[in-house]
């Protein structure tokens, strides 16, 4: 019994090291990230780009579309969904691979703005240091705005201003509800959703969206019939 205890007791002990060490490493990658390039010269060249829109120049449903697919609790957290992050571990253990990331759309920012895609955990930590500092900084309105300015919707379209112009030939406020729904689907698989490489899926990745946009309240189930019935044409 005694030796059970001690097993026990040096796995725990081995495994909070480990924790330790990989929170350390994400420490110094995020400081170091930071350090080559501050917070808010990030945000003031995201802010410079020719054409930045701002919340008011779009859509509400578009926003509503965004909200609901990528981060449903976006208002609520403080950068980290700590359900989504539990939601993600289970997952990954069952899949015994890292496949879910459970971010936010702050973490997304801070992981497109300063690091790779590369799935590390140390990665992963860092993300969450730059998403802090995000949230301490600015909005959340003011966060949506830099995500819908830096997210890619393929194509060589990396803002939701020239997606909206390259897809449907328009400027966004002129996006039909449908238009709006279908590019919100799109930042997820960019190469796969986006409707010039298959608008069947694209269709099919507007229709998910749309079922979350009924779960969250966004959209009546009538509401939602009507958008979908209208073509969508590129």
């Amino acid at each position: 019994m005694k030796t059970l205890k001690k097993a026990i007791f040096a796995i725990i002990l081995v495994t909070i090291s480990i924790g330790l060490l990989v929170i350390g490493n994400g420490y110094d990658m995020y400081k170091k990230a930071i350090e080559e390039t501050p917070l808010e010269e990030k945000v003031a060249k995201i802010r410079e780009k020719e054409n930045y829109i701002t919340l008011e120049e779009l859509p509400q449903i578009y926003l509503d579309a965004v909200i609901s697919v990528e981060d449903h609790r976006f208002y609520k957290h403080n950068g980290i969904d700590i359900i989504a992050i539990g939601r993600a571990i289970i997952n990954d253990i069952k899949a015994m691979a890292f496949v879910e990331g459970g971010s936010t759309i702050t973490q997304q920012i801070a992981k497109n703005e300063y690091f790779t895609q590369e799935k590390k955990i140390t990665r992963k930590i860092a993300e969450i240091f730059v998403a802090f500092d995000i949230e301490k900084e600015y909005d959340k309105n003011e966060i949506l705005e830099l995500y819908i300015n830096t997210i890619y919707f393929g194509n060589g379209y990396y803002n939701i201003k020239d997606a909206s112009l390259g897809y449907f030939g328009k400027q966004p406020s002129r996006m039909t509800d449908g238009e709006c729904i279908m590019l919100a689907g799109i930042p997820n698989a960019p190469t796969v959703y986006n409707p010039k490489t298959n608008m069947e899926l694209a269709i099919k990745r507007m229709k998910q969206v749309i079922d979350k946009m009924i779960k969250y309240g966004y959209l009546t189930q009538e509401e939602a019939d009507k958008i979908i019935k209208n073509p969508i044409l590129l």
